[in-house]
């Protein structure tokens, strides 16, 4: 059995860790602000000044150590209260006001606990922490972040002009990766305080590393087994006037150069011709969806990608797709139709039942359709919503944004690491579903589970989009995410 620690030993563990990170992140640093809240989160940020104050002393060009303490002094927690009696014994002063300019910010005002939106005096010190050009290092979580959500609930912050780093103690916090805490957070480090824990509860998410974007194939292989993905979508001009064959058309080269043997298209034509063949890719092979959807054999052997730019059209074919296809990725479009359809609800909630494979992939005002809520509701917590959407229409969702959240029924949902915000563009959900397409037509032949099938798409969707950033200066099209997935097959 583990020994209890002393009293006040985590906390000094704590601020011991912040000190040596903030030194380390800024060594030259000429004024440090420590923000200090009225709780332990506070505590910590006393503990890290006393330790800064102590290591400069001596130093030539030490730094100049500014402490601001907000809240009730007469009512700081235990921890917290002794961190301050032994900040004042050392030497360490308390200024009336933040420094005008500083090089480093540690903001220590808030930590886990936090259930309202910062106020007052705090609110202002976020605000002009929030508007320096200086280097923040958060303690725990960055103050105003929900630790479980990531929905933020501090003064409105632009996006940061200058490092953000946060130094997560005893364990990471879901909200420091998906939502607003991203953006928030920035370079996220851990310090487990060297605790151990018995008896742990189930984690609330896992993270999902990035990795790169295809796996290899066995050299005994040939088209058929590497599986057929058929994209169902991509409605044409007329009659409505709005054409969308694009979004068909870049989920299909997805899915063939993430791996696909074969892959066929059936675009939503109407009175207009569609396309029988695309020059950019000649791989791709073109069917009237009438036709496609006729042939049960290959409806049953292949990964059906459904939805997008569908349009309104993609509300005919869609009964015949959900009742006869065992392996489906369902995307913008089909998700709008089957949010305002009983029945075609009712079909994807039992394909389940049937052990059939649906992936759906919205974003979050498909997610909001889906779920009967608004968006706001679904970012204010995207683990939430995942779940919800998850276990209501028995799928692997793919909630897409900012640090994209995977679940599935009876797995511990997974919050995907990498990606960033060059994805922002018109299209690049559709390569996604494409990709999804070819992970699960080939996932028998390479052994791996559809959960995990669906986490490598992910993950190697995001990972080709921070490839990008670190090599190149001009936006990632969707088009270009693609030659993307090509150069990395």
């Amino acid at each position: 059995m583990t020994a209890p620690l002393p009293a006040h030993e985590l906390m000094a563990r704590a601020g011991r860790s912040v000190a040596d990170l903030a030194m380390a992140l800024a060594p030259h640093a000429r004024r440090i602000w420590i923000a200090c809240g009225p709780g332990n989160n506070g505590g910590d940020g006393l503990v890290a000044a006393r330790h800064l104050l102590q290591d400069a002393k001596g130093r030539q060009g030490r730094p100049e150590i500014v402490t601001t303490l907000t809240g009730d002094l007469c009512r700081l927690p235990p921890d917290a209260a002794h961190a301050l009696t032994m900040a004042l014994e050392s030497g360490v002063t308390l200024a009336s006001s933040p420094p005008h300019d500083f090089d480093v910010a540690i903001d220590a005002l808030l930590g886990i606990g936090t259930a309202r939106p910062p106020a007052g005096e705090m609110a202002n010190y976020l605000s002009h922490m929030h508007r320096s050009r200086a280097t923040v290092l958060s303690v725990d979580v960055p103050s105003g972040l929900l630790a479980d959500t990531g929905e933020y609930l501090g003064p409105a912050a632009p996006i940061p002009n200058a490092p953000r780093h946060t130094l997560s103690l005893l364990t990471l916090k879901p909200g420091l990766f998906t939502a607003a805490g991203r953006d928030q957070a920035g370079s996220v480090w851990l310090d487990t305080l060297g605790a151990t824990t018995t008896n742990c509860s189930a984690p609330a998410a896992i993270l999902h590393g990035a990795t790169d974007a295809r796996p290899s194939r066995a050299h005994a292989t040939h088209k058929g087994s590497q599986g057929d993905v058929i994209v169902v979508g991509g409605q044409c001009l007329a009659p409505s006037g709005a054409g969308m064959t694009g979004a068909a058309i870049l989920a299909a080269r997805a899915a063939l150069h993430a791996g696909a043997g074969r892959v066929y298209v059936g675009l939503l034509a109407h009175e207009a011709q569609p396309p029988s063949w695309d020059p950019q890719c000649p791989e791709l092979m073109f069917r009237q969806t009438d036709t496609l959807l006729a042939d049960e054999t290959l409806l049953r052997g292949a990964t059906v990608v459904c939805g997008c730019g569908g349009g309104q059209a993609i509300a005919g074919p869609l009964h015949r797709i959900l009742s006869a296809c065992p392996s489906l990725v369902l995307d913008a479009d089909a998700l709008n139709a089957i949010a305002g359809d009983g029945t075609l609800r009712r079909l994807v909630e039992d394909r389940s039942a049937r052990n059939w494979i649906t992936v759906i992939t919205p974003h979050p005002l498909e997610a909001a359709r889906l779920l009967s809520t608004s968006t706001p509701a679904v970012m204010k917590d995207r683990l939430r919503a995942a779940r919800l959407l998850s276990e209501q229409l028995n799928v692997i969702a793919v909630l897409k944004g900012s640090g994209t959240v995977i679940h599935a029924p009876g797995e511990t949902p997974r919050i995907n690491a990498s990606g960033n915000p060059a994805l922002a563009t018109a299209g690049t959900g559709d390569v996604l579903a494409g990709w999804l397409g070819a992970a699960l037509a080939g996932s028998a032949s390479r052994s791996v589970t559809t959960y995990e099938a669906v986490l490598e798409a992910v993950s190697g969707h995001g990972w080709l989009a921070d490839q990008w950033v670190a090599n190149h200066d001009r936006t990632l099209t969707a088009n270009r995410l693609v030659e993307c997935i090509r150069g990395a097959s």
